[in-house]
């Protein structure tokens, strides 16, 4: 802000007040493209808003996108501790009663040879080690730590190794299997030559099977996850004890599926009280408001097709014949006794309605991940607004060098004004004073 001008007393008038009112005038243009870049900002915030509401969605209809998701049973077991299950839309009601005799494990080979520290003594100096037919060959001096690193970078060696601490000044190396089970033993030959020596001998911990017995049928796994040891049903072993039996019951239980269609339901709700609000906002006169961009119309109109079209050739091939509503507002509503009738009358046809090869959930998914992957509508609605928003940072500054360059040119000009009026009043005052 420049110091008061006044017009050398002639009127006593601050000329500031005149310069201000001049530059206000001429800064109109520069406010208004100040306001336009704001809005355009709070528009990029906005879509990403919408991107992350709209990613929810997706991530709502992928829980309902493939049958395996949406099983109408549930599995029990007595002691969670022991056995845990799943049970997929196979699974039928039953009740297994298991005995988990053991779990498997993997093997674990130590060095025979313990050592003063891991990062100092050299072990080896050459040579090779081969372990379940995969060679790992040194050159040159290393530390146990160093032979461990060398393993480990093997690519396909299905071991990890490790230096360990197994006392004050003491360090052996150990071999442990990547996967559990007695088809993952491996076998090692040692070359290696060198430094103080390092071997290997007996295991610490033998490669097994977890086995169990399933209603008196005996089964085994190299692992201890039971996949589809009946149709549809996953068992996992967590404790051995031959003398326990753990009962694993099947039901009916869509309890999941309708959390995940509800899920979806709140999903949806909430981007379309998100999208009313940016046109009540728009309606008003917001120049931030989104809801004139065209992919919010296109995004509402997409999504309300597919909620309503027809899907597939089933029983079922409306959303509405099993409960999921579309109603007069646009909210999306889930009725519970139609949607559980519907499973009564014909649970497959429903999981296909929602996840088959024609299925509204498949279908909707892939719809919103082109709205929100890289590279899709709303990162490239949201590259568009910054593009015009850089582009206005170009334009706003050459305005402000323009309107400073302008103030500095009328301050100049009324400067000299008043030195030149100053002037004057001095040749008045001394005319008046000869007279």
């Amino acid at each position: 802000m420049s110091s008061p001008i006044t017009f050398s007393g002639f009127n006593n008038i601050d000329f500031n007040v005149v310069l201000n009112a001049l530059m206000a005038q001429a800064s109109q243009p520069l406010a208004a493209l100040q306001n336009r870049q704001s809005a355009l900002k709070s528009q990029i915030t906005t879509i990403n808003t919408l991107s992350a509401r709209v990613d929810e969605l997706r991530s709502a209809a992928e829980a309902l996108g493939s049958i395996s998701s949406i099983s109408t049973t549930a599995g029990r077991s007595s002691d969670t501790g022991a056995v845990t299950v799943s049970s997929g839309p196979a699974a039928v009601p039953a009740r297994y009663d298991v005995v988990v005799t053991t779990l498997a494990r993997a093997q674990v080979t130590p060095s025979v040879e313990t050592f003063a520290d891991a990062d100092t003594t050299i072990v080896a100096g050459g040579g090779s080690i081969t372990i379940g037919g995969v060679e790992v060959a040194i050159s040159g001096d290393v530390t146990l730590q160093g032979l461990a690193d060398a393993i480990n970078a093997t690519d396909g060696i299905g071991v990890t190794a490790a230096a360990i601490r197994t006392g004050p000044d003491s360090y052996r190396l150990t071999l442990t299997s990547t996967l559990t089970g007695v088809e993952h033993a491996f076998t090692v030959s040692n070359n290696l030559t060198g430094g103080t020596g390092i071997s290997f001998g007996a295991n610490a911990v033998e490669a097994s099977d977890a086995a169990i017995t399933i209603n008196n049928i005996p089964a085994t796994s190299s692992s201890n996850v039971f996949e589809s040891i009946a149709a549809g049903v996953t068992i996992t072993v967590h404790r051995a004890d031959p003398d326990a039996t753990v009962s694993i019951d099947i039901e009916p239980d869509s309890s999941a599926f309708v959390a995940k269609v509800e899920a979806f339901v709140e999903a949806y709700n909430n981007i379309l009280s998100f999208i009313d609000r940016q046109r009540l906002s728009a309606a008003s006169g917001d120049a931030s408001s989104i809801a004139g961009d065209p992919i919010v119309r296109q995004l509402r109109s997409s999504l309300r097709s597919a909620l309503l079209g027809a899907h597939g050739d089933g029983t079922f091939t409306h959303l509405a014949e099993v409960g999921v509503v579309l109603g007069r507002d646009g909210r999306l509503s889930l009725d519970r006794r139609m949607f559980d009738a519907a499973l009564e009358t014909d649970g497959d046809a429903v999981r296909a309605l929602f996840a088959g090869d024609d299925g509204v959930f498949p279908a909707i998914g892939s719809m919103l991940d082109e709205y929100t992957r890289a590279g899709g509508m709303l990162r490239s609605a949201t590259d568009r607004l910054d593009r015009q928003v850089k582009a206005m940072d170009t334009q706003i500054l050459a305005l402000q060098d323009r309107l400073a360059l302008q103030r500095e040119a009328l301050q100049r000009q009324f400067t000299e004004a008043d030195a030149a009026m100053s002037r004057l009043r001095s040749q008045s005052d001394s005319l008046a004073s000869l007279y």
